[in-house]
């Protein structure tokens, strides 16, 4: 017998939504009801059906246990989630359809991960310092194409918009991370704070995006460089924390060329990974995060000096 969730069955280690279950129907309709109990404060986030557990988000926790033991405010703390529209198009139901074409379930998946965003946000800010979720969304590299032609700019940004919505409602940043390319109009002109991009491999294409790129800075928005390669081990060894600045100032001043002061772009930049690291052994990691803190530690030593 296959292992039922509101919705959600496993077989053989396949996940997917069966609404042909026969209690399918009231499982969604069980799913609103908490939903909009929790939205109108009738019950509490914490320990709804919204919330993460170890089972499934075991990082996560990892995560929390460490921070109750460092000896300092962090600047800030990030959480992550799946994007909805990655989301969406990566589980199907009992017929192999993606959920994101199937209105009622993709309505559902927004709010579920809405919901868990927000959860996270609640979590990280009892530490004191600015809690950031970042939405994952390596689906979008395919928008526009023929695998997704069906799906309309329209239905994207309603989906962006409720989840960052919801980060925002609890006071959270929120940041959208594609590590290809991208139709970056979209993610540009979205309610993100910030933009995780494969700044190493693919800035040519975010830059031929510039009215839109200049609009995102203009305001506010924060650009999260991807400088440092995590997708090919060549690159990685081959890279040192100087090369990899003067690729990334070459950059800036072809974003300070669509007239935006150097400062501006500085002062709304992160400098991280182009993509994660799960993947790479332990000493390409650790290479891959030694030259992201010392291309940043360098850089804003920089910008002091100037």
């Amino acid at each position: 017998m296959p292992l039922r969730r509101t919705g959600l069955a496993i077989e053989k280690d396949k996940s997917f939504v069966n609404t042909a279950d026969p209690s399918f129907d009231d499982d969604l309709l069980g799913f609103y009801k908490d939903y909009i109990s929790v939205s109108e404060g009738e019950t509490e986030l914490d320990g709804s059906r919204f919330t993460m557990t170890t089972d499934t988000a075991g990082g996560f926790f990892a995560f929390i246990e460490h921070l109750q033991h460092l000896s300092h405010r962090p600047v800030a703390l990030k959480g992550q989630i799946t994007g909805p529209i990655t989301f969406g198009l990566g589980l199907t139901d009992e017929n192999g359809k993606a959920i994101f074409y199937n209105e009622q379930l993709r309505d559902a998946a927004v709010k579920l991960l809405a919901q868990k965003a927000r959860w996270q946000v609640k979590s990280l800010s009892e530490f004191g310092c600015p809690s950031i979720i970042f939405f994952d969304e390596p689906a979008l590299a395919g928008f526009g194409s023929s695998a997704m032609i069906s799906i309309s700019r329209k239905e994207v940004e309603k989906c962006f918009e409720e989840v960052i919505d919801a980060v925002h409602d609890e006071n959270g940043m929120a940041g959208i991370h594609v590590c290809a390319n991208a139709d970056w109009s979209l993610i540009l002109e979205s309610n993100a704070d910030i933009i995780s991009f494969d700044a190493y491999a693919f800035f040519d294409k975010l830059i031929l995006y510039s009215d839109q790129l200049k609009g995102f800075i203009e305001r506010g928005g924060i650009l999260a460089w991807g400088i440092v390669p995590t997708l090919n081990s060549d690159d990685i060894e081959k890279e040192t924390t100087e090369s990899l600045i003067a690729k990334w100032e070459d950059q800036v001043r072809e974003i300070a060329a669509l007239g935006i002061d150097k400062s501006t772009i500085l002062a709304q930049t992160l400098i991280t990974p182009s993509c994660g690291t799960g993947s790479l052994s332990i000493d390409l990691t650790t290479k891959v995060l030694t030259l992201t803190r010392d291309i940043s530690d360098t850089i804003r030593k920089n910008a002091f000096k100037s």
